[in-house]
């Protein structure tokens, strides 16, 4: 990897959503998976192949915050990237589904230790937090006011606060989606209530462009 690359290198971190269904090997045309991570590389590769940026995935279907932390050395932190994006939530809230606010403290003390650590290994890393989305369809159609809104309401909260207390970008979705249903059921935009479809997709990595203004944020890098 040249020193430009290096120094260029933005990293995905998350669950399914940003998993993607990725491969495992070096085989290029897999390693970004089939969603949103896919969609960024591949607009910002082309518009800036030149600069020779690295676009890394290291999404893993079904963690949540603490599941993260354990794997943030060696799959975030060895990358020493100049962007670190997090994407985790919806399984803290799948999983803390009749459990009291249990996962709720985990998820709020795990997501505080990821930035912290990230920061204390590169003070200039530019840190980024998705908000955690889902809609009322599908899995969570069942007991969405009971239990699935308010938990998500819950980590919705934490992941902003957390983000404003470590100076990270925040990158609201849950709106960007709730918009979307106004276009189309929401089937169209999750297929199961939390799994993007390709629509959804694009919609969260158009989101994700514009609130961290990465075009921007790339030219004063180069």
């Amino acid at each position: 990897m040249s020193d430009t690359q290096s120094s260029c290198t933005v990293l995905f971190q998350g669950d399914s959503i940003t998993d993607g269904n990725r491969g495992r090997s070096e085989d290029p045309n897999h390693i970004h998976g089939h969603g949103y991570v896919y969609l960024i590389a591949s607009r910002i590769g082309a518009a800036y192949a030149e600069h020779g940026l690295t676009f890394i995935n290291r999404g893993v279907s079904g963690d949540r915050a603490v599941d993260l932390y354990a794997r943030w050395e060696t799959e975030a932190l060895a990358y020493r990237p100049r962007m670190i994006s997090i994407l985790v939530g919806i399984n803290d809230v799948l999983r803390g589904i009749g459990e009291g606010n249990a996962n709720f403290d985990r998820y709020e003390r795990s997501l505080r230790r990821l930035l912290e650590e990230a920061r204390e290994n590169d003070p200039s890393v530019t840190l980024v937090v998705c908000e955690p989305f889902a809609l009322r369809t599908g899995m969570t159609a069942e007991r969405w006011e009971q239990d699935w809104e308010p938990r998500l309401i819950e980590k919705q909260q934490t992941a902003r606060a957390v983000a404003e207390e470590y100076g990270a970008i925040f990158v609201p979705l849950q709106s960007v989606f709730n918009d979307a249903c106004k276009r189309a059921d929401a089937s169209y935009w999750m297929w199961d209530g939390v799994h993007p479809t390709t629509a959804g997709h694009t919609l969260l990595a158009e989101q994700w462009l514009t609130a961290v203004g990465f075009e921007q944020w790339l030219r004063e890098r180069l």
